[in-house]
C-alpha cells in the first residue's frame, strides 16, 4: 500500500510521471519448508543399486522353515527352502525446470537468485516425493488398519472411513500405547519405531499429561522445549504431508518401524545448459525414486480426527 495522502491532495507518485518509484528488495523472502521424515520411517538399504528410472531391484526374503517335534531315533524330514523375491520398482520421477534470461541475470538487483531458486526447487522436489510416499503407503493392503486389530486379541480399533478415532489431550497417549500393543502382538521389534502426526495432534500431545517432565522421562518439560520426543518406544514426528480426508476431517497417521518400507531415490540430472530458443540458460533437475511396503505387519494406520 502506498504512503497515505491527506484528503484533497494529489498523489504525484500515482501519475504517469512517477517521482516516487516502486522499489524491489535485493533479497528474497525467506520460505519455510516441511521437515522430511522419509529417512526415519523407511530404510534405504537398496538405494545404491539404482541408476535410472525404470530400474528394478529384486529383494530376496528369508524362507519360513517348519519346526517339528523330535523323538529319539526318528528319521528326520528335510526341507528344500525357497527364497521368494519382492520387486522394488524405481518407476517414479519428478523434475523442476526454469529458464533465466541473460539480460535479466546481468541487470537484476537480486543477488544469487539462481542459486536461491535452485535450492527452493530441490526442497519442493523432496517434499513432493515425501507426500507421494506417505499418502500412498497408508493405503497398502496388509498393514494394521480398521477395527479388530491385534494379532492375538483383535481388540483394537484404529478407525476407518466415516468412523475416525477421535483424539483429545485426555486420550491421545492411550491411543499411542494401544498402537504399540498392536505391533507387540505381531512380534514387531521395539527398535526404530516411529509415529507420524499432523501438527494439530502434536499440539494435543504437548497439552496432555506429558507436559509433566516426570512422565516424559526428561528433566525438561515438553511444553518448555517444544520437543515431542519418545512415547512408548515410538519416536514421535510432526509432518504436514500425511493423507488428509476432508469429509471426515481426519488424517491417516502412520506408525510402525522402518523395516516395513524400503525407499530408494537418486538425483539423476541436475544441470545447466544454454537455452536453444533464446539468450539465457536452462536450469533443470530430475529425481527418480521408488518405494515398497515389504513387511506390512510392521506398519499401521491410525485414522484419527481431533475432538
Amino acid at each position: 500500500m502506498a504512503y497515505p495522502i491527506a484528503a484533497g491532495k494529489k498523489d504525484i507518485g500515482s501519475s504517469t510521471m512517477k517521482y516516487i518509484p516502486t522499489l524491489y528488495a535485493g533479497r528474497l523472502l525467506i520460505k519455510f519448508y516441511e521437515t522430511s521424515v522419509l529417512g526415519v520411517i523407511a530404510n534405504t538399504d537398496y538405494e545404491g543399486m539404482i541408476r535410472e528410472q525404470g530400474d528394478t531391484v529384486e529383494i530376496r526374503t528369508c524362507p519360513d522353515l517348519t519346526i517339528r517335534t523330535h523323538t529319539k531315533g526318528m528319521t528326520l524330514t528335510n526341507e528344500q527352502p525357497e527364497s521368494t523375491a519382492v520387486t522394488l520398482n524405481i518407476d517414479k520421477g519428478k523434475y523442476w525446470s526454469f529458464v533465466t534470461d541473460d539480460v535479466d541475470r546481468v541487470q537484476t538487483d537480486i543477488k544469487g537468485f539462481v542459486e536461491a531458486w535452485t535450492s527452493d526447487a530441490s526442497y519442493q522436489l523432496r517434499n513432493a516425493i515425501e507426500q507421494d510416499v506417505l499418502q500412498n503407503i497408508c493405503l497398502e493392503t496388509g498393514i494394521h488398519a480398521g477395527t479388530g486389530q491385534g494379532a492375538q486379541s483383535a481388540s483394537f480399533n484404529l478407525g476407518g472411513t466415516g468412523a475416525a478415532v477421535t483424539l483429545t489431550k485426555a486420550n491421545v497417549i492411550e491411543q499411542i500405547v494401544d498402537c504399540g500393543t498392536v505391533l507387540d502382538e505381531s512380534n514387531v521389534p521395539d527398535t526404530d519405531r516411529f509415529f507420524l502426526f499432523p501438527p494439530l495432534v502434536c499440539g494435543l500431545i504437548k497439552k496432555s499429561d506429558l507436559k509433566d517432565a516426570s512422565l516424559a522421562g526428561d528433566s525438561t518439560s515438553i511444553v518448555r522445549n517444544g520437543r515431542i520426543g519418545e512415547i512408548d518406544r515410538f519416536a514421535i514426528y510432526k509432518t504436514g504431508n500425511l493423507l488428509y480426508v476432508a469429509n471426515d476431517t481426519a488424517w491417516h497417521c502412520l506408525f510402525g518401524t522402518k523395516v516395513a518400507t524400503t525407499f530408494a531415490t537418486q538425483l539423476i540430472k541436475n544441470k545447466v545448459q544454454d537455452n536453444p530458443n533464446g539468450f539465457g540458460m536452462l536450469h533443470r533437475g530430475l529425481q527418480v525414486y521408488g518405494y515398497k511396503v515389504v513387511k506390512a505387519d510392521a506398519l499401521g494406520d491410525l485414522y484419527a480426527a481431533v475432538g
